[in-house]
């Protein structure tokens, strides 16, 4: 999440150059930043997923499970069955839940926005509620994906008769059909609250000690300078 913050405002910072932020740019450098960060980062969630399930019990007999020793073996296993490919296993719905990302960004800068034009100072309450309602849309919006992802992260699935990942669009709209047909409508949406308390209170944290660093930073470079004069 800091690392998502951080390389969203690099690209603000160098995209806008003082000129004025709109809920379009706020979106844009959100997605763009979001991409990164999901091709930087989605060996290390494939791995730690399949880490976390290995040796789980699961209705689904279309899952085939897996078992590593630990990091290093997971890796080699993935690698040497499967390809290295298979360490980016979900980037296409990953990258669909950029939106998730964008749409956080875009809704916290926005609410900022609004209340610095009422000439309202944030309080540390203020950039916390902003934080978590900003995550709180962005994750009940794009969670049915989020579950998507989980299953394709996984691993392989018996279903594909050419024993690759299921990453295509039209597996992932098979997918979610599927949890439709089995669970209903709400079923797309089972563990959402669980995944709210999670990531809600999370991301709220992290924006207010984000914001509460930058700052300090400011005021850090701004007494420096006024020394130097």
């Amino acid at each position: 999440m800091r690392f998502l913050k951080g390389v969203a405002n690099v690209l603000k910072a160098v995209w806008v150059k003082g000129q004025r932020s709109t809920t379009g740019k706020d979106l844009v450098v959100g997605f763009v930043a979001g991409v990164v960060n999901v091709l930087l980062t989605t060996p290390l969630w494939v791995v730690n997923t399949r880490l976390k399930l290995q040796g789980a019990k699961f209705r689904n007999e279309d899952i085939v499970p897996m078992n590593y020793k630990g990091i290093i073996d997971a890796f080699h296993q993935i690698i040497g069955d499967e390809g290295i490919s298979a360490l980016w296993n979900g980037t296409f719905p990953s990258l669909l839940l950029v939106f998730n990302l964008a749409i956080q960004f875009m809704f916290y800068e926005g609410l900022k926005r609004q209340l610095l034009k009422k000439r309202i100072k944030l309080s540390s309450l203020g950039v916390f509620i902003i934080g978590a309602v900003a995550k709180a849309t962005a994750t009940t919006l794009t969670y049915p994906m989020q579950t998507v992802q989980s299953i394709l992260r996984f691993g392989r699935h018996r279903l594909n008769p050419e024993n690759r990942t299921l990453g295509s669009l039209q597996n992932i709209l098979y997918l979610l059909h599927q949890r439709v047909r089995h669970f209903g409508i709400l079923g797309l949406y089972k563990g959402l609250e669980a995944k709210l308390l999670q990531t809600v209170l999370t991301a709220a944290l992290m924006f207010l000690v984000y914001e509460k660093l930058t700052a300090a930073t400011f005021t850090v470079v701004g007494l420096q300078r006024a020394h130097k004069h």
